[in-house]
C-alpha cells in the first residue's frame, strides 16, 4: 500500500510539471505569434513592427505587443515590415520619363510598376524601367516584332542585282574608316574634357577642403538623407556595426540617423571630409547632391558640367 501511495504521488508531481512547461510554451508560442513579421528594440521593451502598407504612430507600452500603426497616405506605401514613422513617395512614372506610362498602380503596400509606351521598348537593365526608346521600323519586313524589353529585328535586305557586292566592297572600308575616325575623334575630345573638368573640379574641392565643415552638419544631412549617407559610409570603409548603431540610438528617426553618421564620416576623414564628400557624391552618380553640398560650403562657387 506504501509503494503505491508513492508511486502515485511521484507521477502526480511529473504531471504537474509537465502541464506548466506546456502551458508556459503555449503562452510564449501566442506571445510571438503577435509579432508576426518580427520585433524591433525600443528602449527596454521589444515591440511589434507594423505590417507593409502601414507606418508607426507610436512605440508600443507593452513587451511584444504593438503600437500604434496606422495605413500610409494616399501616393506613399511601405513594401515591408517597419517601425518607420513614414511612408516612401510613389513612383510617378509620366515625371520620369515621357516614353513611360502606368504599368501596376501604387498601393499602401507596393510602389507603382511603369513600362514603356506602345511602339517604345525599353533599353534599361534594371526591374524598373527608367528609359525608353523607339520601336525601330522595318521597310523590308519584321522577324521578331518590338517587345517591352527588345528592339524590332528586321528582315535581311535582298540583293539588289550583280553590283551589290563589288558596292558593298567599296563602302564597307569606306565607312569602317570613317567610324574609326570618328571614334577617335570623340575619345580625344572626351578625355581631353574629362581632363579640364578633373582640373577645375580639382581647384573648387581644395576651396572647399578649408571650409569649416562642423557649423553646416545640419544642412548637409538634410540634403544628403538616409539611403546616400549609407552609401557614402560604405565606400568609405565604415563598418555595418557602425551605420547600424546610428539607427539605433535614433529609433525612427532617419534625419538625425543621417546626422550622427555624417559625424562619424568627418570624424574619419579629418580636414579632408568636405572634399571626400563631394567626390564619393560625384562618383556614385548623385551630381545634384554633390553640387548642393558644395554649395552649402562655398556658395558662389559651381561644380563645372
Amino acid at each position: 500500500m506504501a509503494a503505491t501511495s508513492s508511486m502515485f504521488s511521484v507521477g502526480f508531481i511529473v504531471f504537474v510539471l509537465l502541464s506548466v512547461t506546456t502551458t508556459s510554451a503555449e503562452e510564449r508560442s501566442a506571445t510571438n505569434a503577435m509579432c508576426v513579421d518580427g520585433m524591433y528594440a525600443h528602449g527596454a521593451r521589444n515591440c511589434c513592427l507594423c505590417a507593409a502598407g502601414q507606418h508607426l504612430v507610436n512605440h508600443c507600452t507593452t513587451d511584444q505587443q504593438f503600437g500604434k500603426c496606422e495605413p500610409c497616405a494616399t501616393n506613399t506605401y511601405s513594401n515591408q515590415p517597419t517601425y518607420q514613422k513614414s511612408c516612401e513617395p510613389c513612383t510617378s512614372c509620366s515625371h520620369t520619363n515621357a516614353d513611360l506610362e502606368l504599368e501596376e498602380p501604387c498601393t499602401p503596400a507596393s510602389d507603382a510598376k511603369c513600362r514603356c509606351k506602345k511602339d517604345h521598348y525599353c533599353s534599361s537593365s534594371t526591374e524598373t524601367c527608367t528609359l525608353c526608346n523607339p520601336c525601330t521600323e522595318c521597310p523590308e519586313g519584321i522577324k521578331e516584332a518590338c517587345s517591352a524589353k527588345s528592339d524590332t529585328i528586321c528582315n535581311d535586305k535582298t540583293e539588289g542585282g550583280n553590283n551589290t557586292g563589288i558596292i558593298i566592297a567599296i563602302i564597307v572600308p569606306i565607312l569602317l574608316i570613317a567610324l574609326a575616325v570618328a571614334i577617335f575623334a570623340y575619345v580625344y575630345r572626351k578625355n581631353r574634357s574629362r581632363r579640364e573638368q578633373h582640373n577645375a573640379v580639382e581647384i573648387l574641392l581644395l576651396n572647399v577642403s578649408d571650409v569649416e565643415l562642423q557649423p553646416h552638419l545640419p544642412d548637409i544631412a538634410k540634403v544628403i538623407g538616409w539611403k546616400d549617407m549609407q552609401e557614402v559610409a560604405m565606400r568609405s570603409s565604415i563598418m555595418d556595426t557602425v551605420i547600424d548603431s546610428c539607427k539605433l540610438n535614433h529609433p525612427g528617426d532617419s534625419q538625425e540617423w543621417t546626422l550622427e553618421l555624417l559625424k562619424v564620416f568627418v570624424e574619419k576623414h579629418g580636414k579632408e571630409a568636405p572634399r571626400k564628400l563631394i567626390e564619393i557624391l560625384q562618383d556614385s552618380d548623385k551630381r545634384g547632391k554633390a553640387e548642393s553640398v558644395q554649395n552649402i560650403l562655398c556658395p558662389k562657387q559651381t561644380l563645372p558640367a
